[in-house]
This record gives structure tokens, C-alpha cells and sequence, in this order.
């Protein structure tokens, strides 16, 4: 595959041969990778879910109906589930240093050419085009997670970094909220874009790519676990799609529960506030702090998940992922029999769907990489991702339709049927356990 010369991964420098010197740069590039990554991919978030809480203003001031708003989630949800996959084969052949980088800084451009428009078409060209750039962010992150950290210890790594998708939601309604309150919605897009593009010149300064590049041995080497290939192997594009990921029937199952667990994900969080304000009637104020618990529940649930895959269940992500979406479940069934309603009840609420829903989320996108190759690991997440935004996408504009039609009964009805789905396809997976020297093929 060509690639301009700058985005090529950087090349393996010579391995330093002093123990403690190779100690003391690991844990300096490992924690100055992993807070660089985190913050560059809240902000991923954050040009990702502007939208959500300026679509309360924008049906107010511009007239959009819910299928209108739900069609450009939809636009959004379908180029960046098709650049997840397609950027993903590109990651893994990449320098996520300017990789990451620079989708970034074009997300943040598309953000203020969104809040710079008037008209539908031009809301969706320039939503459809930040969807795409959305997709060089985990390809980045999925890979340098799987170089930088060990298979024994990558689900609280992993787990604490999926906690920068609540970071940047929380800081979302904050933000939003408030310059929506001060100068509109085109404002907050300002706003929005402008930060991003920021700090993706931080990334530029901050990341690098593998040990290896470096001149640091593998993780697995230095962590003293097996290794499923020598490092210097390079993999094809055809041996990466063919040998681990499109022939690896792990990854189809997982994709096709990514499915279900993103139409849930991607409702609760687009069409709350939407929800919340006509059903409750919420000032902009409270809707920002009720949705704020949502991603402080994520947060929580992201590291309970990692944490207990790892040392409960010693490299099993399966049964996690099943209890929490029976939790997601059982959440929903009860949230829809509410017949008390106050700003706390809901901020409970959506505290455990953020807790529950963010466990699947994180973890299957991780057993994706755990269960294909190394060098893999961001086109095989990717792949899933593409699945999992098709049904983001059917949580958007189809969703919206529905609801149109048939009211706020046919968005719990999804929200049941979809959990159950999930959780049914996963627990044939029970108990395969991420081992990256386990044959897949």
C-alpha cells in the first residue's frame, strides 16, 4: 500500500542494550503515550458529539424535524463506521503519531464549517466529512495500546483509556451548554473546532510510534510473555485482512454483537437530551447536568469492566460483556415503568445505562485486537467498528423515523430487543480467552 512518506511507520531504531536505561525510558514513553492518546482522543470525542447537544437549539431555531437531526447522526455514523475499517488497514501500515494527529485537526476544521452553515446539505457534507476524519482516531490508539501494553495488564490500560470518551462527553454539555446559553449553537461549534485542532498539534508533539522505534525491545519482551511472532515480521495487507481478520470467526461474532450494542449505545446517548427536554421539559442547564452523569457512569463502568476482565476473569472479556448488557437491560425495562420523574431520578438512570453500556463498548473492540494478530489489531477493531456504526447509523435517522411514527415506545422497544440480541450472540463466546498466541485461523 503507498502511503505519503511522512505517515509510514517510523523504522526500528537499534535496541538498547543497558536493562536499566531500557526501565527508565519505558515508563516514561508509556505514561507520556498513554496521556497524550487519552486527551487526543477525548477530544475525538468531543468534535464527534458537539452535534448531540446543539440539536435541541438547531430544532428550535432552524426548524429540523427528528428525522432531519437523526439523518445527519446517521451521515456521520456511516462515513465514520466506513473510515473505521478502511482507516484501520491504514493504521496498522501508519505513524499513529500523524495519523492521530492530523484526522484531528480536520475534525476540528469540519466543526467550524458545520457551525459556519445554513442549509441541510451543507449540515450534512461537512458532518459526513468530520465522520470520516473521526475514524483516524482509534486506529492510532488501538495500536498503540497493543505495543505499548502487555496482554496481562491491557485491560485496565485499556479500560482507564476508554475513560476519555466520558471525559470528553462530560466536558461536552458543560461547554456546549454554555455557549449555547451565551452566544447559540454556532458558537459552541466554534468552540468545539478550534480546541481540536489545537490539540491535535499537541499529539504531533507528544506521540511516537512502537517501542521498537525507540530503540525499546517489544512489550512482550520486556514484560517477560510469549510473543505469537517475531517482531520484525511485517505483515501484508491481503495476510492482516485475509489470516486475521475476514477468516477469523471471532471477529464476526464480536462485530455482529458490536452491532447491537452501538444501536443502544449511540440512542441513549443522541436522543436523551431530545427525550428528557419534551417528555420533562428540562431547562439547557439541567439537561447538561442530568447527560453529565451518563458519561460519569461510563467512566466508572469502563474501569469496573477492565479491571474485573482482567484479574476476575483472567483475560475473559465474554462473560463481562454478558452481565453488563443484561445490566443495560434490566435498566432500561425499569426506566421505562418510571412513573415518578425529578432531575435526580433520571441523573441515576442515566449514570447506570453510561455504566453499563460503556463495558461492551470498551471491551469488545479490545477483544477484537487481543483476538487477531498484533500487527492486526487496529484493522480487526476497525472491521468490528464498521459494524458497530452501521448500527449507530440504524440508531439515527431509522430510529428517528420510527419515533416519528410510532412515538418514544419504538426507542425502548429497540433499546430491548437490541440487548437481548447482544447478549445472545456473545455467550457462545463465554469462554474464549484473549491469548495472543492462540491460533484463530
Amino acid at each position: 500500500m503507498s502511503i505519503l512518506n511522512f505517515l509510514k511507520p517510523a523504522p526500528y531504531a537499534s535496541e538498547i542494550q543497558n536493562d536499566e536505561l531500557v526501565k527508565t525510558n519505558y515508563k516514561y514513553w508509556r505514561l507520556r503515550t498513554f496521556y497524550a492518546m487519552y486527551i487526543g482522543y477525548a477530544f475525538f470525542y468531543f468534535t464527534r458529539k458537539s452535534f448531540t447537544f446543539a440539536m435541541p437549539a438547531m430544532q428550535e431555531h432552524l426548524g429540523l424535524d427528528k428525522f432531519q437531526l437523526g439523518l445527519l447522526g446517521t451521515i456521520l455514523s456511516i462515513t465514520y463506521g466506513a473510515s473505521k475499517f478502511l482507516s484501520g488497514i491504514l493504521g496498522d501500515k501508519s505513524n499513529p503519531r500523524y495519523f492521530m494527529s492530523i484526522g484531528l485537526i480536520l475534525t476540528g476544521i469540519f466543526n467550524i464549517c458545520f457551525g459556519a452553515s445554513s442549509l441541510w446539505i451543507s449540515f450534512a457534507i461537512f458532518w459526513g466529512l468530520n465522520g470520516w476524519f473521526q475514524g483516524w482516531g482509534w486506529p492510532g490508539c488501538a495500536k498503540l495500546l497493543t505495543h505499548w501494553y502487555s496482554q496481562s495488564e491491557r485491560g485496565r490500560w485499556w479500560s482507564i483509556w476508554n475513560t476519555s470518551h466520558n471525559l470528553g462527553g462530560a466536558l461536552i454539555p458543560l461547554l456546549i451548554a454554555g455557549c449555547i446559553e451565551i452566544s447559540g449553537w454556532r458558537f459552541a461549534m466554534y468552540a468545539s473546532g478550534g480546541l481540536c485542532i489545537l490539540v491535535g498539534l499537541f499529539l504531533i508533539n507528544r506521540l511516537r510510534d512502537t517501542p521498537q522505534s525507540l530503540g525499546l525491545p517489544p512489550i512482550e519482551k520486556y514484560k517477560n510473555e510469549t510473543t505469537q511472532a517475531k517482531e520484525k515480521d511485517e505483515l501484508s495487507v491481503k495476510e492482516i485482512l485475509w489470516n486475521y481478520v475476514l477468516t477469523n470467526r471471532y471477529i464476526w461474532v464480536l462485530a455482529l454483537s458490536y452491532f447491537f450494542i452501538y444501536v443502544i449505545r449511540t440512542a441513549l446517548n443522541d436522543w436523551s437530551m431530545l427525550y428528557l427536554k419534551e417528555l420533562r421539559g428540562y431547562s439547557p442547564f439541567t439537561l447538561g447536568s442530568c447527560l453529565l452523569w451518563f458519561e460519569v457512569g461510563g467512566f466508572i463502568g469502563s474501569l469496573a469492566a477492565g479491571w474485573s476482565s482482567d484479574i476476575l476473569f483472567k483475560g475473559k472479556r465474554m462473560p463481562i460483556n454478558i452481565f453488563f448488557t443484561l445490566g443495560v437491560l434490566a435498566t432500561i425495562v425499569s426506566f421505562q415503568s418510571l412513573t415518578t420523574f425529578s432531575p435526580l431520578i433520571d441523573s441515576v438512570y442515566l449514570f447506570l445505562f453510561g455504566f453499563f453500556i460503556f463495558g461492551p463498548q470498551m471491551l469488545i473492540g479490545m477483544a477484537c485486537a487481543e483476538l487477531s494478530h498484533k500487527k492486526a489489531a487496529a484493522t480487526a477493531t476497525g472491521f468490528a467498528g464498521c459494524f458497530a456504526y452501521l448500527g449507530a447509523a440504524a440508531a439515527g435517522g431509522p430510529l428517528g423515523a420510527a419515533m416519528h411514527v410510532w412515538g418514544w415506545q419504538s426507542f425502548f422497544t429497540t433499546m430491548i430487543v437490541c440487548s437481548i440480541a447482544a447478549a445472545l450472540l456473545m455467550l457462545p463466546l463465554w469462554s474464549a480467552k484473549s491469548n495472543p498466541s492462540q491460533s484463530l485461523t
